[in-house]
């Protein structure tokens, strides 16, 4: 199996959240470690921001040093954060956080195809 650190756009702190719609909006990060099974929560700082919240939140994925990122959607700017830091970005699937870990490390998650252009701060 896979032994790495993903992370994962939450709406709740719980391993029972649903997974978020949104990445670059999501109130929370979950970062997860498939081989320790450790995981921590962190307050997306970018939901705030007028424009840019993919490519600021795709930033602080990678800084965390992660290697996979689980999401429904991703925007183009973002994306190319994220594949420069060699992150890998995977398709989450309808259900709980706690699901799409498993789906992951069962490697039943395919890679996210296609990506959104950038909003341009016409999110609302």
């Amino acid at each position: 199996g896979k032994k790495m650190k993903i992370a994962i756009p939450v709406d709740n702190q719980n391993l029972e959240s649903s997974v978020c719609p949104s990445f670059g909006r999501a109130p929370y990060f979950l970062f997860y470690n498939t081989d320790t099974k450790e995981n921590y929560y962190l307050d997306n700082s970018a939901v705030a921001s007028q424009g840019g919240a993919g490519i600021r939140a795709a930033q602080v994925i990678a800084d965390h040093g992660v290697k996979a990122l689980l999401t429904p959607r991703c925007g183009e700017n973002a994306e190319e954060v994220l594949r420069k830091s060699e992150v890998l970005i995977y398709k989450s699937i309808p259900g709980t956080v706690q699901e799409n870990i498993d789906a992951f490390v069962a490697e039943q998650l395919v890679l996210l195809s296609d990506f959104h252009p950038g909003f341009h701060g016409h999110e609302k």
